[in-house]
């Protein structure tokens, strides 16, 4: 279980999602997230703060293998190869909602929030990360949380939108990939 209470990391997802806004608004970039094991949690608390629509663009809800390819353009063979749950694919993902939504900047999450569904290389709690951000960069980045499927979902919002405002405050020397 995670030490944190549900409040702390709300209250974390909150204040995050505080600082983000103006620094999306200074850069003038747009977000986009592509979410699969959230459910959308992050474009929920993202459009929960007031005046989001300035820096929010969207969302794209992608559950399944086939709505992750045909929203997301994410190959099926890397799904076949690696699975769902894969930094390949979370890239593929971040990649696909920039490309498609024109978003200065995307997160993408996808993992197994549980109670079941792991496994002895990707155990329940496990989640990857995909960051997209204009001009071609990508960064990736894995995370096992613990708790139970709220907890593991509500520490994957944190972390993800936490990895977009370390981004816009960072140096910008990300690897890069071509748009």
């Amino acid at each position: 279980m995670t030490d944190k209470t549900v409040a702390e990391l709300d209250g974390e997802i909150d204040r995050v999602v505080k600082a983000l806004a103006p620094a999306l608004v200074d850069k003038g970039w747009m977000l986009c997230t592509a979410e699969s094991c959230t459910g959308g949690w992050m474009a929920k608390v993202c459009t929960d703060l007031p005046g989001s629509s300035n820096w929010f663009h969207g969302g794209y809800v992608c559950y399944s293998y086939p709505a992750k390819e045909q929203q997301l353009g994410v190959i099926q063979d890397d799904l076949v190869q690696h699975g769902a749950v894969s930094e390949e694919i979370a890239s593929q993902m971040a990649l696909g909602a920039r490309r498609g939504s024109g978003a200065g900047v995307t997160v993408a999450a996808t993992g197994i929030a549980g109670p079941g569904g792991g496994l002895p290389n990707k155990p329940v709690g496990m989640v990857c990360f995909g960051w997209s951000v204009s001009g071609g960069r990508i960064q990736t980045a894995s995370e096992v949380f613990q708790g139970d499927r709220d907890q593991v979902r509500r520490q994957t919002v944190l972390r993800g939108l936490q990895g977009v405002l370390d981004l816009l405050q960072g140096d910008g020397d990300q690897p890069g990939v071509p748009d």
